[in-house]
């Protein structure tokens, strides 16, 4: 897995969309990309099932739903994002413990500011939090 996270201003536009909609509770969703590939190009928004300004999860028969769509269509979850409303983009010690996607970039929008886009990515393997740099590809 590669320390730069690559995608289309498209996709973060999307991303930043959805979290500004849904503040302020927690926006959260994935960005499916080819098995393999590191490429996210498929967005899709989720519901935080907790419907929390501090915490998110997903609704557990849509991540099903998801995932197995995914699988069907031979993608992985490249990009998995969430919103956070009050703090800065960085993953909490729940957003650590919940990271089950070891190969997954994992981006965090924080919508505390209406003025500023504030996005950062992160590996999380093992309980590890790695930042990666965001490359914005236009196309």
């Amino acid at each position: 897995m590669g320390q730069v996270l690559s995608i289309s201003r498209e996709l973060i536009e999307q991303m930043v969309d959805h979290a500004r909609g849904d503040h302020p509770d927690e926006a959260c969703g994935v960005i499916a990309g080819p098995e393999g590939s590191d490429t996210p190009q498929r967005f899709i928004a989720m519901t935080n099932a907790e419907r929390s300004p501090t915490f998110y999860r997903f609704d557990s028969g849509e991540q099903l739903a998801v995932w197995r769509e995914m699988d069907r269509r031979d993608e992985e979850p490249v990009v998995i994002y969430h919103s956070h409303t009050g703090t800065e983009a960085y993953p909490s010690r729940t957003d650590i413990a919940l990271a089950g996607e070891p190969n997954a970039h994992y981006v965090l929008i924080s919508t505390r500011d209406p003025e500023i886009e504030e996005i950062r990515s992160f590996a999380i393997v093992d309980g590890v939090v790695t930042e990666e740099q965001i490359s914005v590809v236009e196309h």
